[in-house]
């Protein structure tokens, strides 16, 4: 059966946990993997463009490891070659099912991936091949996050999905709180009066400034992605 989207061409944010092992939040679950890899195949088919970008803190993160003695610079380093990692995992999955697929890093590692350049990601869109970009923005003290809503920005995106390990922005920590609320649509505006964490400041701001919409999905839930990308009302939208 063909999908209808709602989107011609959308940034999709993986969280580095997204990709580790059930309950140990390291590493790389196979299974998980390519399930996500399904699902992006499935977007790709229909003819909408696929940005993604993804953490690394199944890896490493720099608020995990303080007490190693690494200092922020060189930890923001490693954590950025972490999600070359999981970029070029995540290609060789979806290469495996037969996607056309690229990995742009802001780090320059030519061994193993294209360095980012605008022109060259929007002509790789432009071609139908799903875009990987590693490496977030090249820069310490930048989070995934902002690196998703800065390439949305560049890349023209119509939408920036964030798929975690949560069904989507919750009034309160559901995992401490049972009575916690699940908040389906939200405005930039009340994100910020509720203090809600969706993403850090950066990042939201930049959103909020280029009026690009953010959609929180499970990465788990029942094809909530796909859904997402189908313009259905899962998880929670924050918008204009």
């Amino acid at each position: 059966m063909l999908l209808t989207m709602a989107y011609k061409r959308i940034m999709l944010k993986l969280s580095g946990e997204t990709f580790s092992k059930e309950g140990k939040g390291q590493g790389l679950n196979q299974s998980r993997l390519h399930a996500i890899a399904e699902k992006v195949k499935r977007i790709a088919d229909t003819g909408v463009q696929v940005v993604i970008v993804s953490g690394g803190g199944n890896f490493w993160r720099y608020r995990d490891q303080k007490e190693s003695g690494i200092e922020r610079s060189a930890s923001d380093y490693m954590g950025m070659l972490a999600t070359i990692l999981n970029g070029v995992a995540l290609q060789a999955a979806l290469e495996g099912l037969g996607a056309d697929t690229r990995v742009l890093s802001a780090i320059q590692i030519p061994q193993v991936a294209e360095p980012f350049i605008r022109r060259r990601a929007m002509r790789h869109l432009e071609k139908g091949r799903i875009v990987i970009c590693a490496g977030g923005t090249g820069n310490p003290f930048f989070t995934t996050d902002s690196a998703a809503a800065l390439r949305a920005a560049e890349l023209n995106c119509d939408v920036l999905i964030k798929a975690t390990n949560v069904d989507g922005i919750y009034d309160k920590d559901p995992n401490e709180h049972n009575d916690a609320t699940l908040l389906t649509n939200l405005t930039y505006q009340e994100a910020l009066e509720q203090h809600l964490n969706i993403m850090d400041q950066a990042a939201f701001s930049l959103c909020q400034d280029q009026k690009l919409p953010i959609r929180v999905v499970n990465v788990d839930g029942d094809d909530a992605i796909v859904r997402a990308v189908q313009g259905k009302d899962v998880g929670t939208l924050v918008h204009e």
